[in-house]
């Protein structure tokens, strides 16, 4: 058992040397050891390929916005690891994550002893969600899947409404070479009679969620064709602008604070899952519920302006569909300037097809580098699979002065490549802002 915060969390992230073991036995094993709390609460699951997080964020700021108190689940975190388990926005305290691991720690000891093996620490600390939540501490959960769908952690809930947000290709060695492997995989979280909305997917793939939808006799609400976006525009603020439409409403010059289509259409995804929960539970939720809470949704890292002059900009791009994404809005919202980029990224990703994404982009200035994480790959590593001109500095923060220096008034510096080098570069710059 623990004495500190700091002694559970030591204890949370040893478990992570057990790696990625797919599989449901050891939760449903620690669910039933904990009383079922994944059945105490309402739910809506989120899985997806990218996007999960802003779509995350736009249900939870809209529920807010219409008084619920709204659990979430997310992972990666971005600033401290409290924020995986939040409740409207706000981390868990460091009291409540040493309660949850000291109650968790014999079950846990008990299942290493079982067939079934250890959990991992993903799974410890879904099942510290599963807990905090069952208790009663929120009035609907948002809960993020972790890696794929079907054999994820999290797929013991059985949510009011499933989201699958967007489908294509990472984490091959796991889900699948093919879009239609990996879109088996994220379906798996459509249960028996439970409605699920999908966002823009790719046709290959949506074949297999409509698929596995109709099996479980659920109803299907897709982008593009049951649920609209119209009327899209960039903001001169820093933002977007569209309107939605579906059946039921239309709602007019809603607007976000994130940049890129990718977002319009994250926040479409989450109206469309709002109206069905609405639906479903009885909640009333009005217009102004809905503008107000996709207005005030934020989502670090995410085209996140973390400097004005020079405009410096922090995205989490991590695959290559997101760097797709990350491009098209590059190219869209500042074609005149010149692009400073600074890019690490883990060894186990697609890095060189998100480098060649990233040397699409015209007056493109390219530097590599490392972070302090186990998987990160070295600035030489990623050298050797750009195709271009490519600048290694041996580590970031040289690499952020000189980007500084170099740059003009107009320029624009990107920090992109990881979700787990973006927290550590916004680390930096809040420490900078409160010294």
């Amino acid at each position: 058992m623990f004495n500190t915060y700091e002694e559970a969390l030591t204890w949370i992230h040893s478990r992570l040397a057990l790696g990625i073991k797919p599989g449901l036995k050891r939760m449903e094993w620690m669910m039933k050891k904990l009383g079922h709390p994944e059945r105490k609460f309402k739910s809506i699951h989120v899985a997806g390929t990218n996007g999960k997080g802003s779509t995350v964020t736009y249900l939870r700021s809209m529920l807010e916005a219409a008084g619920q108190t709204v659990g979430t689940f997310t992972s990666p975190y971005i600033e401290s690891f409290n924020e995986r388990i939040s409740v409207n926005g706000e981390p868990i305290s460091n009291e409540e994550i040493l309660r949850l691991a000291n109650l968790i720690y014999p079950y846990v000891m008990e299942l290493d002893e079982t067939p079934l093996g250890g959990p991992t620490e993903f799974e410890v600390v879904n099942s510290m969600m599963f807990q905090y939540f069952g208790e009663g501490h929120a009035d609907v959960v948002i809960v993020e899947v972790g890696l794929g769908g079907l054999v994820d952690s999290t797929n013991v809930v059985t949510p009011i409404v499933s989201v699958i947000t967007t489908i294509g290709y990472d984490h091959m060695h796991i889900l699948g070479n093919t879009l239609a492997e990996i879109a088996y995989q994220k379906a798996g979280i459509i249960k028996a009679g439970v409605p699920v909305v999908t966002g823009k997917i790719p046709s290959e793939a949506l074949t297999v969620i409509e698929k596995i939808a109709i099996e479980q006799d659920s109803l299907q609400s897709q982008f593009g064709k049951d649920f609209f976006v119209s009327k899209w525009q960039t903001l001169p603020t820093w933002g977007e602008q569209f309107t939605f439409e579906d059946d039921y409403i239309c709602l007019r010059q809603a607007q976000i604070s994130m940049l890129g289509e990718h977002q319009v259409e994250n926040a479409a995804v989450a109206l469309e899952a709002l109206r069905i929960y609405s639906h479903e539970t009885g909640l009333a939720v009005g217009h102004e519920h809905m503008l107000r809470g996709l207005k005030q949704a934020f989502w670090p890292g995410r085209m996140e302006k973390i400097n004005e002059q020079p405009l410096i900009v922090m995205d989490g791009a991590h695959n290559e569909p997101a760097m797709i994404r990350l491009v098209e809005t590059l190219k869209r919202d500042f074609p005149n300037q010149d692009i400073y980029v600074l890019f690490a990224a883990l060894k186990d990703k697609s890095v060189d097809t998100m480098m060649a994404q990233l040397q699409t982009v015209q007056n493109m200035h390219l530097m590599v580098t490392t972070f302090d994480y186990p998987r990160a790959a070295t600035g030489e590593e990623l050298a050797n699979q750009v195709a271009g001109p490519v600048e290694i500095v041996e580590n970031w923060q040289t690499g952020l002065v000189k980007a500084v220096n170099e740059m003009d008034s107009s320029d624009v510096l990107l920090i992109t490549g990881s979700l787990y080098f973006i927290s550590e570069v916004r680390q930096y710059f809040k420490s900078e802002e409160n010294n």
